[in-house]
């Protein structure tokens, strides 16, 4: 897998062209306004006045799979999304053009000091959304190009569990991963391999839906579009929530919301928090981006839910 270069230095004198030459539009400004492991965000502004974003990948043919999954999602969701207008490759770069959503994401500290009614209405809404997506369904769990798996369990097992854990087990020989971390994991695993398989249904998912992933208006708090989807897939719809406690996404109470408004399995609060974990875990193999703090927390939140079930 070749890493492509998306630094500034190596975009910044390209993109104007590439715009260009697809929209047949001159470019006046570039500006970056966001991006992680994976990839980075410019808000471009078009000769003509119209604000598009740009979002260039360190992954080649990610572009691609990300706008099949915006397609799909915003298909099945009242929730404003991203709309494609164009994808661009070569050996160098890998660009989605999409439609600006305005608002800014949650992440942002100031959401938190809205009002009780506000951050009420804002998780209803994240939820109803969200609701929509878990009520498309399918015959198979796995990736929405090619879902082969007649049981969630067999499909989590194979295609995260056991690689994420063999990959971690290989970066604590290492020294590059606690031991302390690796034995919670392992423990925990056991705990989810023995629980009952609760038959589920395949169902669509965002999979990446935390709180960086909302936008909201500044002002009061109103839902304005969900972005950014990774991995989106058919899965246990439980499989979709754990992103909704990472961060400070239970300031909003969207998890408690979910569950308010649709019942979960016995065990749904235990999967979710091994979710999380397991999730965090997983970005030290992949290139994510890590953060001790949230890794922290969801580490504490699985000890806690191990220790509810003895």
């Amino acid at each position: 897998m070749k890493i492509l270069d998306n630094s500034d230095k190596h975009l910044l004198p390209i993109l104007p062209d590439i715009i260009s030459e697809k929209l047949n539009k001159k470019v006046d400004k570039i500006k970056f306004i966001g991006g992680g492991s994976y990839g980075r965000v410019y808000k471009v502004l078009l000769s003509d006045g119209e604000i598009i974003a740009v979002k260039a990948y360190r992954v080649q043919g990610s572009q691609y799979a990300e706008a099949e999954q915006l397609n799909i999602l915003s298909e099945n969701t009242s929730v404003k999304m991203p709309e494609i207008i164009f994808t661009y490759g070569d050996k160098d770069t890998a660009i989605l053009a999409m439609s600006f959503c305005f608002g800014q994401n949650v992440l942002n500290p100031m959401f938190l000091f809205k009002n009780k009614e506000q951050k009420r209405k804002f998780a209803d809404d994240v939820v109803s959304g969200m609701l929509e997506w878990h009520s498309v369904t399918n015959d198979k769990f796995g990736s929405l190009e090619n879902p082969a798996y007649d049981s969630w369990y067999e499909y989590y097992k194979k295609e995260k569990q056991e690689p994420w854990l063999d990959g971690l087990k290989v970066l604590t020989q290492k020294g590059k991963f606690s031991k302390k971390k690796l034995k919670l994991l392992c423990e925990a695993t056991e705990i989810f391999n023995n629980l009952f398989d609760e038959k589920s249904t395949p169902v669509l998912i965002h999979s990446d839906l935390n709180i960086m992933n909302i936008m909201a208006n500044p002002k009061n708090l109103k839902l304005t579009a969900f972005i950014d989807p990774c991995d989106c897939m058919w899965a246990d719809r439980e499989y979709d929530l754990f992103q909704l406690r990472n961060m400070w996404g239970d300031a909003y109470r969207l998890y408690e919301t979910y569950k308010q408004k649709s019942d979960l399995s016995e065990y749904a609060d235990f999967r979710v928090a091994y979710y999380g974990a397991m999730n965090e875990a997983h970005c030290r193999l992949g290139g994510g981006l890590i953060m001790p703090l949230w890794e922290f927390l969801c580490n504490r939140r699985l000890k806690k839910e191990m220790k509810k079930l003895g």
